[in-house]
């Protein structure tokens, strides 16, 4: 075991102040990936600054009527919460389809936000990995790849980003508030998260030693309907080989407004431009949707074992999008 030091903080600026004062330090709040990176030897802190306690663990009301939702804030908490089931049922479903309800207790809003790529070669230090260690190389294009992206990949990473609820957070274009030695920020969680290019350590735009403190909603459009789904290779925990978070809002038979994103397909949530464009004032059909997800889907760039995803997430983008459109479809409050 290598040892480390531990610090819990009053506040969030001693929290800053900490990890400024001392490279090489992390953030701690649930710790369900850091903690079993550093029993994998992929990381080694020298200090473990532990944030859970600070007081950051709220969902509330914003004056426009969205919600802000503390980075703290537990994703069963954040699931169950009336609000977030009423008026952003795509966000509930995401976060009860991920990991285990143990699992779900401790892990919190920043914590999933920010967790790691779950390659086989990034969790194995016996193993090249350029996002593990820069310049090493990339095994994985000509290894296992199954489970890996087929968007915006480059030759350096094929890695995906394991949330859900980042997915669905991508559809409502959340916001994600920063707070670091520079003072505070807000950058929208569709610009959180990078693309590999050839810095794929590089996960996020986060500066060093900023700290999340919370994430935004945006209020929910008054007619809008939002959903979640997740294709993986067993009913519970287990991450999506693909995912499609969608927003939808449709006026006689129109739609008048659509958000879609996908997971288990890319570095980073993949807000899916083409394909709301392709929608937006297109008659709300099955076959508009597949088109639409077509227009999106034609840029993926498989590998040798994962081609099947492409037609997983567009049979699972139109059946999301179909079902939104049926009458039946929970759409918040009356």
């Amino acid at each position: 075991m290598k040892p480390f030091g531990y610090l819990r903080p009053a506040g969030v600026q001693e929290a800053i102040d900490a990890l400024a004062a001392h490279p090489g330090a992390c953030f701690l709040a649930g710790g369900t990936n850091l903690v079993d990176l550093m029993k994998l030897g992929v990381t080694a802190p020298h200090l473990l600054v532990d944030v859970a306690g600070l007081p950051l663990r709220t969902v509330d009301e914003t004056p426009d009527g969205g919600l802000r939702i503390g980075a703290t804030v537990r994703n069963s908490e954040l699931a169950a919460h009336a609000a977030v089931r009423a008026r952003y049922p795509v966000l509930s479903q995401a976060l009860l389809s991920g990991a285990s309800g143990q699992l779900r207790n401790v892990a919190t809003t920043a914590g999933n936000l920010l967790q790691r790529t779950r390659c086989l070669y990034f969790q194995d230090v016996s193993k090249p990995c350029n996002k593990r260690t820069p310049g090493a190389g990339c095994p994985a294009r000509e290894g296992a790849h199954r489970d890996l992206a087929v968007l915006g990949h480059s030759a350096h990473c094929v890695a995906t980003h394991p949330s859900d609820m980042a997915v669905a957070l991508a559809a409502l274009d959340a916001v994600v508030e920063l707070r670091g030695p520079d003072g505070e920020r807000a950058v929208p969680v569709t610009d959180f998260h990078r693309l590999p290019g050839d810095r794929p350590e590089q996960d996020t735009v986060m500066r060093p030693g900023e700290l999340i403190t919370g994430v935004t909603l945006p209020p929910p459009s008054p007619g809008g309907r939002s959903a979640y789904r997740k294709a993986r290779d067993r009913t519970s925990y287990a991450f999506a080989l693909a995912s499609v978070a969608a927003v939808l809002e449709v006026e006689d038979g129109v739609v008048r407004h659509a958000a879609l994103a996908f997971g288990g397909l890319a570095h980073r949530p993949w807000r899916a431009r083409a394909a709301e464009q392709a929608l937006l004032g297109a008659d709300a059909t099955e076959e508009t949707y597949a088109r639409a997800a077509d227009a999106e889907l034609d840029s993926a760039e498989p590998l040798r074992d994962n081609g099947f995803k492409v037609r997983l997430a567009r049979n699972l983008a139109v059946s999301v999008l179909a079902s939104l459109t049926a009458p039946s479809v929970r759409t918040g409050p009356s």
